[in-house]
């Protein structure tokens, strides 16, 4: 019984995870984020991580992600939001210019 069970959770986990594909050549960079806000109503927390890493939010104008990985090009899980940025110079805590990946 207890297999059993153990055999249908993996089998419920493994169809909710679905794998990202996308078009990097389209795409700034394809990411993995654990948080999107909008440029237009940020956190005061997240405006002061951005003015901690040199970022004038004054000139967003795109979303911006937090803890983001990078999405493989074959396609990775994202348990997350995967969105494309257009600026992921921060080494993965913050991305600029973020765009949801339908």
């Amino acid at each position: 019984m207890m297999l059993a069970l153990l055999s249908f959770a993996a089998l419920v986990t493994a169809t909710v995870l679905s794998r990202i594909v996308v078009d990097n050549a389209a795409c700034g960079a394809a990411l993995c984020c654990e948080c999107i806000q909008s440029s237009s109503d940020l956190t005061p927390r997240l405006e002061t991580l951005l003015s901690l890493l040199g970022i004038a939010t004054s000139g967003l104008t795109a979303d911006v992600g937090v803890s983001c990985f990078p999405i493989a090009a074959g396609g990775t899980q994202c348990n997350d939001q995967a969105v494309c940025c257009n600026n992921n110079n921060f080494n993965g805590i913050v991305a600029l210019g973020c765009t949801p990946i339908d």
